[in-house]
């Protein structure tokens, strides 16, 4: 027997072997896959279909891009654990299938879309094991903001920010002079009412301030403590600029009604966006420099 060949014939023997697990993987994956499309896609299509139609909805187009590029970002990270099957994993993975069913049953959207997440969460877990799991935690939280709050959360908070943004601009518009008076969401001027409808509770732009708030913290922030205290700032500095825009809506409304019901509220959506989000950078680049 000569030496040289036994060696050749191991290596490729070894080589054919990691080929056919390489393409076994690739096979099992594949089938999980066609079965999560074949499972969700009335989900997932119906997901879609808010984000295009629904204008305060539209942000989440961007988070599943969003996810995957921060999980690309991590890839050394994550890939540099070692891959350890768990079958804990299917215990969430059972949970996941379960939430399913009931958001089908109960017609509860939010249990049916966020369950999407929890079984990519349980794929993980179950076939990389938890330490690849937790390197992908940010990816999979930011995921989870892609599904609107449920219904019964939003009308129980959009009525209380209703009124406190119409009591609170009411405030500051008398304090600026303007004649008004507030009759429950209804700020009444001179001329014309306003009516603070649940598209003005600011709920819309806290949903977006939230997300940015996480993506802020993750890029600009590396304590967790920092990360938490910019999310939790996101929700009272989103219902200080709806205020904001409500009360130049009655100033502006008190000199220049068409302006006010015209251009202005349509661009003051955007323009609150974009002022609370530069707020927000400010507060993460000052919670980094005193915290971090």
């Amino acid at each position: 027997m000569i030496p040289g060949a036994s060696v050749t014939a191991a290596e490729d023997g070894v080589r054919a072997l990691g080929a056919s697990t390489k393409q076994s993987a690739w096979l099992k994956f594949g089938i999980i896959g066609l079965l999560m499309g074949l499972i969700y896609a009335p989900v997932l299509k119906d997901l879609a279909l808010d984000w295009w139609n629904e204008e305060s909805l539209s942000y989440g187009m961007l988070i599943p891009p969003l996810a995957l590029y921060v999980a690309w970002m991590r890839r050394r990270v994550t890939l540099g654990e070692a891959a350890i099957p768990d079958s804990r994993g299917l215990w969430l993975l059972g949970a996941a299938c379960l939430l399913l069913l009931l958001g089908k049953v109960g017609a509860e959207f939010f249990i049916s879309r966020i369950s999407f997440v929890l079984l990519l969460v349980s794929l993980t877990w179950t076939f990389w094991g938890w330490a690849r799991l937790r390197s992908l935690a940010f990816p999979f939280l930011l995921l989870a903001t892609m599904v609107p709050l449920p219904v019964v959360v939003y009308n129980a908070m959009a009525a209380p920010l209703q009124l406190l943004a119409s009591d609170m601009a009411t405030n500051l518009a008398q304090a600026l002079g303007v004649t008004v008076y507030r009759d429950g969401n209804v700020i009444h001027l001179a001329s014309v009412s306003l009516g603070v409808e649940e598209a003005c509770s600011g709920l819309n732009s806290l949903s977006a301030l939230m997300v940015g708030g996480l993506l802020l913290g993750y890029l600009q922030c590396t304590r967790f403590r920092t990360r938490a205290l910019l999310f939790a700032l996101t929700i009272p500095l989103s219902i200080a600029v709806n205020i904001l825009r409500v009360t130049g809506t009655a100033v502006i409304a008190d000199h220049h009604e068409e302006l006010a019901l015209g251009f202005y509220h349509s661009f003051s959506g955007w323009l609150v966006f974009v002022a609370g989000f530069g707020v927000l950078y400010v507060l993460a680049k000052g919670l980094h420099f005193i915290l971090d």
